[in-house]
């Protein structure tokens, strides 16, 4: 027979007691906190550290007995315990008074848990995570986090003095979801979770919804409150008026920890605004912002996704930067990384003690050129993680588009893989179908709940249908991946290619600079010279050029010229806009000194500055240059077989059919008296823009007059005007 001293007693049952110093336990709320027994009430607390534990309820005080190992207890009258009791606990000299986090109800409802367990829940970020809140009347943080191989899961951090024995969270049913509402933490604090792994063993971890961490190498989450007001209602209401693919889109890119290295988010909002109006760029691309442990990876290896990075300044920060660029009409892309994820011990990797974020399948799961994982993209949690993570930067910062990085190394299982190193789908192909799924859901998600938002893709393949809509398929029996644009790398290697090579060599190279015509339509398209093209090796893009400083600068005048007027976006890499010689290093930055007057060659590199700067007013002014870049009638090829000259001429028409005539001259001689075809119904043209100018450092070949068209033509044109080609140089012309 049970004895009536054990009915009564209010003491953790040594089962429930074990499993909770263990980190074991699934429900801790129905152990802790107040419970009807027999006699009364049990109360029951686990205080670790606690010299003694009181409950308070009005005027009553009820000092709980001490059980040891941090548990207390005792047994309260009927109805002694309301909604309102509070918990004094005492550690040494001093008292701490709070609500207690086991008398509250779950903080998540069913609709959460269900759309979470879906893979659907478009704003994750609300649901797990920490956020303050006022929850039945009680100001604290509730946790929340995504752990369903875990045997137990605890919260820990400064509020607690970093031992999570007396925070366990309770298990939400199925849903794999683990949470806790902790009374009177707030703003400020930092944390992370304690994992039981399903071995007994235990691991702290960072949330992987932190919206804010420590500043690396530190590694904890910190709870985070967003006090900024948005000043950018225009700009929001209006960035997708004109579809991008009709609008100017000239890109810089930037690495935000090295452009003014040691400035922060809101140095940089003065200076990096300033710097980009003045240079007339549409928009700038931020390589990855999201938290990242190791500089070096220029933030491609993520361990924050929903946490700007902390080295420039808090989430806020990050926020005014992005306000003052858009108050100043200037669009923020922003690098977004959902390949893979570093091995950090304290992040994702084997977050619960078993694959969860990473495919399970080993041949999946590493990636084989980064030392790094591959997201488990065919698990709907995960690809819910990443799709709400992109609509995530859209939404809470107002970014005005995605380019996704390693979007080839996605599609293809056998990406960089040896043979019988990666397993075929399910219909023997090479095709990671579960990427194609994802990237099609994410793309649909982003362009239906963020108008003007932009997806682009850095897919350096052939695959079929990056722009094609995801309801249209293709000849490869796939939808479209839905992407808004493709980087063209073709063009890049083909044209970068063809620039490497000395002038008397190039003429056996011109197709080198023609081909990207033959395919400029089949995706829409930025021209990009990245990063990528700057580091380990490549030498900057000035120095990529062959011959003297001279010819070098000239060659890249005149390739900058036919880039801006080559049909598609544009994108350069921060330091290209001044011609700086050396390679790009995340630890110094741009070489901001070749422009110091005090440097005897910095004419030479404003003169590159300035050239871009015209390059964009020109652009920008000029529709024919950007409006129907995705449409083959707005380009005529003048002559694309002059090999013999090094030269290349094509018009670019607007939506009216206006024209600007595009002149390239890659060969460092005058050609007097060049005729060139045009259209008969042009009475003269004038030129608008010629990178041999001297202000630029050229030699000053120019063609000041209006030119009158002849009535003998050429290049199968009824008409020809006469231009002075200066050397290495490209000219554009409109209608006088």
């Amino acid at each position: 027979m049970t004895s009536k001293k054990h009915q009564t007693d209010p003491a953790v049952g040594a089962e429930d007691r074990a499993r909770l110093l263990a980190g074991t336990h699934h429900d801790p709320h129905s152990v802790l906190g107040a419970h009807p027994v027999p006699g009364g009430v049990a109360y029951r607390a686990l205080r670790p550290g606690a010299r003694s534990v009181t409950v308070a309820s009005g005027p009553l005080r009820t000092e709980l007995r001490d059980d040891g190992d941090g548990f207390f207890s005792g047994l309260l009258p009927p109805g002694a315990v309301p909604e309102t009791s509070r918990l004094r606990v005492a550690y040494g000299d001093t008292v701490h008074e709070t609500a207690d986090a086991y008398r509250f109800l779950p903080t998540l409802g069913e609709l959460d848990l269900h759309l979470i367990g879906e893979g659907r829940h478009e704003e994750l970020w609300r649901a797990l995570g920490a956020h303050v809140l006022v929850h039945q009347g009680v100001r604290g943080t509730r946790f929340a986090v995504w752990a369903p191989n875990a045997r137990g899961v605890r919260v820990t951090g400064s509020f607690c003095c970093w031992d999570g024995t007396g925070t366990p969270m309770r298990s939400l049913g199925s849903s794999g979801v683990w949470e806790l509402f902790v009374p009177g933490v707030g703003e400020g604090e930092l944390y992370k979770f304690e994992i039981t792994r399903p071995d007994g063993s235990g691991t702290q971890r960072a949330d992987p919804l932190a919206r804010r961490t420590e500043v690396p190498p530190a590694t904890s989450s910190i709870v985070h409150v967003s006090h900024h007001v948005w000043q950018d209602e225009q700009w929001m209401a209006h960035r997708g008026d004109i579809p991008v693919h009709e609008a100017p889109f000239s890109v810089y890119e930037v690495h935000l920890p090295s452009w003014r290295p040691g400035a922060t988010y809101r140095e940089l909002a003065d200076q990096l605004t300033s710097y980009v109006a003045e240079m007339g760029f549409t928009h700038v691309e931020l390589m990855p912002v999201a938290e990242h442990p190791f500089g070096g990876s220029w933030g491609y290896q993520v361990t924050g996704f929903y946490a700007p990075t902390a080295r420039l300044g808090t989430p806020d920060d990050f926020k005014y930067l992005v306000d003052r660029l858009h108050q100043a009409g200037i669009g923020v892309l922003m690098d977004w990384v959902p390949a893979h994820f570093p091995r950090d011990d304290w992040a994702l990797a084997e977050f619960d003690g078993r694959p969860l974020y990473e495919h399970p399948d080993p041949l999946r799961a590493a990636h084989p050129d980064w030392g790094t994982l591959e997201f488990d993209l065919g698990r709907r949690e995960v690809r819910n993680f990443l799709v709400a993570n992109a609509v995530y930067w859209c939404e809470e910062f107002h970014v005005d588009g995605l380019r996704v990085d390693a979007v080839a190394s996605m599609l293809y299982l056998d990406y960089s893989r040896d043979p019988g190193g990666w397993r075929p789908n399910e219909h023997g192909g090479r095709e990671n179908l579960d990427a194609v799924a994802f990237l099609q859901e994410m793309n649909a998600t982003v362009y239906r709940r963020c108008p003007g938002v932009v997806t682009i893709a850095e897919e350096s393949t052939a695959w079929d249908g990056v722009t094609r809509p995801t309801h249209v398929q293709g000849p490869s029996g796939f939808g479209g991946l839905g992407f808004g644009l493709k980087w063209n790398m073709g063009w890049m290697h083909d044209s970068l290619q063809y620039m490497a090579h000395d002038p008397v060599h190039r003429a056996y190279h011109h197709g080198e600079l023609t081909f990207s015509m033959v395919y400029a339509y089949s995706e829409n398209y930025v021209l990009p010279i990245s990063h990528d093209e700057v580091v380990h090796g490549k030498g900057s893009l000035v120095s990529k050029m062959p011959g003297d400083w001279w010819r070098r600068r000239a060659d890249l005048r005149a390739y900058l010229a036919f880039m801006w007027a080559h049909p598609g976006k544009q994108l350069l890499f921060m330091g290209q806009e001044f011609a700086q010689g050396a390679e790009w290093s995340e630890a110094a930055g741009p070489d901001w000194w070749l422009l110091d007057p005090a440097y005897p060659a910095a004419p030479d590199h404003r003169g590159v500055r300035d050239l871009v700067r015209d390059l964009n007013a020109c652009y920008r002014a000029t529709p024919a240059l950007w409006q129907r870049d995705t449409d083959p009638s707005g380009f005529e090829w003048i002559t694309g077989d002059s090999a013999s000259d090094n030269v290349l001429a094509f018009l670019r028409r607007d939506a009216d059919g206006s024209p600007l005539l595009a002149v390239c001259h890659f060969s460092p001689v005058v050609r007097p008296d060049y005729l060139v075809g045009v259209p008969e119904d042009v009475p003269a043209w004038t030129e608008t823009l010629n990178t041999d100018a001297e202000r630029y450092g050229g030699s000053g070949v120019t063609n000041p007059d209006p030119l009158k068209p002849e009535p003998h033509g050429t290049h199968g044109r009824p008409a020809a005007v006469r231009l002075t080609l200066p050397p290495l140089a490209a000219v554009w012309l409109r209608p006088a």
